[in-house]
């Protein structure tokens, strides 16, 4: 630099902060998709996300499992530096701050207790446990550990159910009568078709059954857009008794294949979800709402989103002698997507890391997810003894 060269000043960058985040169980297919590949690693690769006082975070992922080969291909694959079958060394790591869980649920618990007793936050999957003593256990472990929890609830995420809760935030509605829920598919028996779900999911043995699986779902979309489960009366079935496993092996099904469910909500709304896997499908959706209030209705899935409003309803007369040629599918307005939706999955794991870096409270926690085991519980215990349940409050005291 000469006497009469003048030095300009580059702005300086704000730094980027790298979230260390430990992935457990991420071979299995909803923790590969949708939280590695489809959340974390779609946020690394975009940079990052922008905090709300304008500083970046990005993240760094540790994939932990059991089978090490399966763990370096999917390393290599996605450029990816650090994986282990470890777990206890990767906690003992403070470069890794954040413990996310995909595990099946009859080894998650155990888990869960060594990253809260490690200091890590938690990010995991549902059920947190397989009773709910168990599930509040988690959740008293870790407000005593001062570690910030997050549980799954990915289907509020979904563009069709964030169009319904619009709908209910500006009163289309009225005062909200009842919810249907029809959700599932059939899911071939293994041996003619390979089954698109694993084995397990159909031994009770195992952590497996419909209940189990979705009735931790029913209970946070249920408490979040309507009002919270007072009582469940529940029907399990199982109505493939026999199945083929992964090895094309003849196996008997513990567990149930669907569940039919009445809920009554704090508010007086009642809904009804039916939860097959043994249901050939005649909607538009893989799982739709219909919600029917005093000034309008609603029919939502995974995307769409359509209404009826009280002008517009029409006035059917029932009268089995004569055919209806009336277009009652005609009668409804479909919704315009007026947003951009991004996955769900990721859209909860960016909140969950906002609050993270923050120190904000976060009311998708442990105690959250307790309270949707919970409604699995009473709803398996409603079908061995016929009779409805009422469903106590949860507290962490």
């Amino acid at each position: 630099m000469t006497d009469t060269t003048v030095a300009t000043a580059t702005p300086s960058l704000a730094p980027v902060r790298e979230i260390g985040i430990i992935m457990n169980g991420v071979s299995g297919r909803m923790g590969y998709r949708q939280h590695l590949v489809r959340s974390i690693l779609a946020i690394r690769d975009n940079g990052g996300i922008l905090m709300p006082d304008g500083s970046k975070v990005t993240v760094k992922p540790i994939l932990v499992g059991r089978n090490e080969a399966k763990l370096a291909e999917l390393a290599a694959k996605h450029g990816i530096a650090d994986y282990t079958t470890d777990l206890d060394a990767a906690l003992a790591d403070p470069q890794w701050e954040i413990y996310a869980d995909f595990l099946v649920t009859k080894v998650r618990a155990s888990a869960l207790r060594k990253a809260i007793a490690a200091g890590k936050a938690i990010y995991t999957e549902k059920p947190t446990a397989e009773s709910v003593d168990e599930s509040l256990e988690l959740a008293r472990l870790a407000r005593d550990a001062g570690v910030k929890t997050g549980v799954v609830h990915d289907k509020l995420y979904l563009p069709g159910l964030q169009k319904l809760k619009r709908l209910i935030d500006s009163g289309f509605f009225g005062e909200i009568l009842s919810v249907r829920g029809e959700f599932g598919y059939w899911v071939f028996e293994g041996d003619w078709q390979p089954a698109q779900r694993p084995s397990w999911n159909y031994r009770s043995e195992d952590g497996g059954g419909i209940i189990v699986d979705m009735f931790p779902h029913w209970n946070y979309v249920l408490e979040n857009l309507f009002g919270a489960v007072e009582t469940v009366y529940a029907q399990a079935s199982t109505h493939v008794p026999t199945r083929w496993d992964e090895n094309d092996e003849p196996y008997t099904a513990t567990a149930e294949d669907a569940a039919y469910g009445i809920f009554e909500l704090d508010g007086g709304v009642v809904a009804q979800i039916n939860s097959s896997w043994t249901v050939r499908v005649n909607r538009d959706e893989l799982v739709e709402f219909h919600v029917d209030g005093t000034l309008g209705s609603a029919v939502v899935g995974l995307f769409g989103a359509k209404i009826q409003h009280r002008n517009a309803t029409p006035k059917p007369v029932w009268n089995p002698d004569l055919a209806d040629d009336h277009d009652y599918d005609g009668d409804w307005a479909e919704i315009p997507t007026n947003d951009v939706f991004q996955n769900g999955f990721r859209q909860q794991w960016e909140e969950f890391l906002t609050s993270h870096v923050e120190g904000t409270d976060y009311e998708f926690d442990l105690l959250a997810g307790a309270r949707g085991v919970l409604l699995a519980e009473a709803g398996l215990q409603s079908s061995r003894e016929g009779r409805k349940i009422q469903l106590s409050a949860l507290t962490l005291d």
